[in-house]
C-alpha cells in the first residue's frame, strides 16, 4: 500500500451517473499529424483511434458530444505558454488548428475554441451541459498531463462525475501519462478502461 492509499486517498469510487457527454480535448491536427513538432506521439495517435471508436458509440445513441481545440489571435492575447508550438503557430486559420478527422463530425459534435489548459475555462461548455442534462463529463484527449488534468480538476470542481477512458487519453510520454492518471484516479476521478465505458453507453437506446 503506498503512503497515500495509507492517508485514505482514493479509497472509493465515483461511479457513471444518469446522463454522461464526451468530451474531447485538443485532438487538432497539432497533435495528432506527425508533420508537427507535438504530433509525433504514437500514444497520443492510438488514443484518437480509440477514442473514434467510443464516439461511433456515443453519436448512436445520442450521448452529447462536446469538442475543442487552442488557438489564439495574436502575440497579444496567447497566455505565457513554455511550449514552442503553441506559441508559434497556434493562431486562427492556422493548419494546425484544424480538428482531426477521424474524431470530427461537425454535424452532430457542439465545437469550440479554448485559450487556457481546460476546456471549461471561459468557455461555452457548461451551458452546454447543463442544456443537456449531463451529470458525468467522459474525458478524452491530449495531453494527460496538461490539457486533460487541467480539464478533469475543473470537472470534478463543477460538481461532475468525471470518468476517463485510459486508451482515450494520451501524451508525450508514458512516465507523466501514467503519473497523472495515478493521481487524478486518486482524488477527482475514476479513470477507467474503453470496454467497461463502452458497456455503459451501450445500455442507453438508440436515437
Amino acid at each position: 500500500m503506498s503512503e497515500h492509499e495509507d492517508a485514505g486517498y482514493g479509497f472509493q469510487k465515483i461511479g457513471f451517473g444518469e446522463w454522461p457527454a464526451i468530451l474531447v480535448v485538443d485532438f487538432q491536427t497539432a497533435f495528432t499529424e506527425s508533420q508537427y513538432e507535438l504530433g509525433r506521439s504514437p500514444m497520443i495517435q492510438a488514443a484518437v483511434e480509440k477514442t473514434a471508436e467510443l464516439l461511433e458509440v456515443a453519436r448512436s445513441k445520442g450521448v452529447p458530444v462536446a469538442k475543442c481545440y487552442t488557438a489564439y489571435e495574436s502575440k497579444r492575447d496567447i497566455p505565457y505558454w513554455k511550449v514552442k508550438a503553441v506559441s508559434e503557430e497556434f493562431y486562427y486559420g492556422h493548419p494546425s488548428t484544424e480538428m482531426e478527422s477521424k474524431i470530427h463530425d461537425p454535424d452532430y459534435d457542439f465545437s469550440f475554441c479554448k485559450t487556457g489548459p481546460s476546456i471549461f475555462f471561459q468557455t461555452p461548455l457548461v451551458s452546454f451541459l447543463v442544456k443537456n442534462r449531463v451529470d458525468t463529463a467522459i474525458m478524452t484527449g491530449c495531453t494527460t498531463s496538461g490539457c486533460i488534468r487541467g480539464s478533469t480538476i475543473d470537472a470534478f470542481s463543477y460538481g461532475y462525475r468525471t470518468m476517463i477512458p485510459r486508451e482515450c487519453v494520451g501524451d508525450m510520454g508514458a512516465q507523466p501519462h501514467e503519473d497523472n492518471l495515478r493521481d487524478v484516479d486518486r482524488r477527482y476521478a475514476d479513470v477507467i478502461d474503453l470496454e467497461s465505458t463502452l458497456e455503459y453507453i451501450n445500455r442507453f437506446p438508440d436515437k
